[in-house]
């Protein structure tokens, strides 16, 4: 289980809260990474996927098939009310979720998924809803977060 400090969440936080969030997920063996990767846990149990993000790099404004992914993975994660956010720097979220040995070639896109057992508590994922929750009530279906650096 991990626990995260309890301060109400702000722009500058979001950004810590998402890393801890990733880390606490990776630690339990609860993210999935990549897109072909995430859209089929996305199809095969649905029920599993707590929380996504979505990283963009300089790769996405010229990959149109990645921008199609992007939007049907958006659309689906709507329907299904799945938190989701943005960050701009998919070496960063690498990083943080990938093998230090060897670099992840797609990070494009990254799930949290729920444990198996049902009975967790992650502070930093609930203050990461609780900012996309705000952030669709002032029409900002996507939200930008800034990962902090090293």
């Amino acid at each position: 289980m991990c626990f995260a400090g309890t301060n109400s969440i702000t722009m500058q936080s979001t950004g810590k809260s998402l890393k801890e969030a990733l880390l606490c997920a990776q630690s339990e063996d609860r993210l999935t990474v990549g897109v072909y990767e995430s859209a089929k846990i996305m199809t095969d149990d649905l029920d599993s996927v707590s929380f996504c993000v979505l990283a963009m790099d300089g790769e996405f404004q010229c990959d149109i098939a990645l921008q199609i992914h992007f939007t049907l993975i958006q659309s689906f994660c709507f329907d299904n009310d799945i938190s989701i956010v943005r960050v701009s720097d998919m070496q960063r979220l690498a990083e943080i979720v990938g093998d230090k040995v060897e670099p992840l070639e797609d990070a494009h896109c990254v799930l949290i998924t729920n444990p198996a057992d049902g009975s967790w508590e992650d502070p930093a994922l609930q203050k990461l809803h609780l900012f996309c929750e705000e952030s669709r009530s002032l029409n900002d279906w996507v939200p930008e977060i800034s990962l902090p650096e090293r």
